[in-house]
C-alpha cells in the first residue's frame, strides 16, 4: 500500500502526516508513507487544498486533518 501526504509542511500537513503514520504503525500494515510537498505533483492529483490523503492513488481526504479513526477505515479495506 501506498499512502501519499500532501502539502506544503504546513501545521496542518505535519499533523496529517502524523495522523497516517499513527494509523500505520496501530494496524501493523505494511505501507509506505510519502510526503509530497511539490506543489506541481499535488496539482496531479487534482488537489487544489491542503492537506490531502492519497491511498494507492486514490484521494481519500482534501483540505482537514482526518482523525487516525477515519483513516484506519480507509486502510483496512
Amino acid at each position: 500500500m501506498e499512502i501519499k501526504v500532501l502539502g506544503p509542511g504546513c501545521p496542518k500537513c505535519q499533523a496529517t502526516e502524523k495522523n497516517v503514520k499513527e494509523a500505520v504503525a496501530e494496524s501493523g500494515l505494511d505501507a509506505q508513507v510519502d510526503k509530497v510537498t511539490d506543489i506541481m505533483e499535488i496539482a496531479r492529483y487534482g488537489v487544489f487544498g491542503t492537506p490531502a490523503v492519497v491511498i494507492d492513488g486514490k484521494v481519500k481526504c482534501v483540505g482537514k486533518i482526518p482523525e487516525k479513526q477515519e483513516i484506519m477505515t480507509w486502510i483496512e479495506k
